[in-house]
């Protein structure tokens, strides 16, 4: 069973809005057995509209569409669906009430003609009722065919999706299972990857795929398999998990969605130990504190950090000596040391993280090549360095050094 994802706005073609109502879909529909043939992402305009619908009808099972069905003239994909079915707009009474409902207890303005007749649907349609919204969605069958169209509002979108239109695909397709299990590995490249499982990718049964997926400082390896033997896949595919771990145990950080981010598991295990951490940034910003504390809960382990980011606050707040500076330079691993063993003192916590180096575009304070990066892990028991040249793409050096960061922190609580 197939399916086409059809957003449609002049704002997603020209950057103004990013499309995650797609991502959010193909999730929802992976769930339940549905693969995603193709994502297309059209204009408000008629015409490829409905060409955007013809190509689809060809292709797939399955066609939802998300957008263009505001009260405004330019919201146009209501008339253009009645239009590809050959059927006119009929006003339907659930969605008014259901409209005058919303209007009563959420808006203080007058209802106006415009907003009556997002109550105008197709007669072959059935409406999808829109709880958090005007804008119903639409479900129409053709042959063996189902269209759905959706409101562009992402939280409209999502409630419609997950209450309505997922069980009722369920109810009229019979769809296999699919199962994507996503492995998350640390601190090795694609190729040294690819190296180190040859031998485990090469045995994977046929049925069973294989998928690098590189991120910054990271790497995901995702199988992927489908059938309707949900229990016998699930196993199949774990066993592979099973096969594969030993060969890459002191890189692999969890499943995705499970322990997969490495933030999560440090969290983990620092409160498993009753262990805390503080942090001292100066080139990543505050990134690295904020990747923790965007998890709840992070207070039970994350004492607190600072982002000295000039040098003179380096000296001021985490007493970094002057001299040290001078003689070795603010991007250093005198400096980064210093820095992660004075965080740690300031905020009597087990470990501490620092960061400092040149992200660019240019040099700044220090005569450091852009992405010279050094980073501090201080413990109970010392603290150590690592020097790093990220690349001179600012925003890669950043994220480089915050995966390395969390990389080297997390390698150095798993020898407890």
């Amino acid at each position: 069973m197939q399916a086409e994802i059809i957003t449609i706005g002049d704002e997603l073609l020209i950057g103004q809005v990013v499309d995650t109502n797609s991502a959010f879909i193909s999730k929802q529909l992976n769930k339940i057995g549905v693969s995603v043939y193709q994502i297309t992402s059209i204009q408000d305009d008629k015409e490829h509209i409905l060409q955007a619908l013809a190509d689809a009808e060809k292709r797939v099972d399955i066609i939802i569409l998300t957008g263009g069905l505001g009260p405004t003239k330019d919201d146009i994909t209501k008339k253009t669906i009645a239009e590809y079915f050959n059927d006119t707009l009929v006003k339907n009474e659930s969605v008014l009430q259901n409209i005058e409902a919303i209007w009563r207890q959420h808006v203080r303005t007058t209802m106006l003609q415009v907003n009556r007749d997002q109550a105008l649907i197709p007669s072959k349609s059935k409406p999808l009722m829109n709880r958090l919204g005007t804008a119903p969605g639409m479900w129409i069958e053709k042959a063996e065919k189902v269209f759905i169209s959706l409101p562009g509002v992402p939280y409209e979108m999502k409630a419609l999706m997950e209450y309505q239109v997922i069980p009722k695909l369920k109810g009229k397709y019979n769809c296999p299972f699919i199962i994507h299990k996503t492995m998350i590995v640390y601190g090795l490249g694609e190729s040294a990857l690819a190296a180190r499982i040859e031998t485990w990718e090469e045995a994977l049964p046929k049925h069973i795929k294989l998928a690098y997926l590189p991120n910054l400082g990271k790497m995901r390896l995702r199988l992927s398999t489908k059938g309707f033997d949900e229990k016998q896949l699930k196993k199949e595919v774990q066993d592979q998990i099973d096969k594969v771990i030993p060969l890459i145990k002191n890189e692999y950080a969890g499943l995705e969605g499970e322990e997969g981010s490495v933030e999560i598991l440090i969290a983990k295990e620092l409160t498993k130990l009753g262990k805390t951490l503080a942090i001292a940034e100066s080139c990543t910003g505050g990134t690295v504190a904020e990747s923790f504390t965007a998890n709840s809960g992070a207070s039970t382990y994350f004492k607190g950090g600072v982002v000295t980011y000039s040098t003179q606050s380096k000296i001021n707040i985490l007493k970094v000596l002057k001299s040290d500076i001078d003689t070795y330079s603010v991007v250093s691993s005198q400096v980064a040391e210093a820095m992660a063993k004075n965080a740690q003192q300031l905020f009597q916590s087990d470990y501490a993280i620092a960061t400092t180096g040149n992200a660019g575009p240019t040099k700044g304070e220090s005569d450091a090549e852009v992405g010279t990066v050094f980073i501090a892990i201080a413990t109970q028991t010392g603290v150590y360095s690592q020097e790093f040249n990220f690349g001179n793409s600012r925003i890669k050096v950043i994220n480089k050094a915050v995966n390395k960061a969390l990389e080297m922190l997390l390698k150095e609580i798993f020898k407890n």
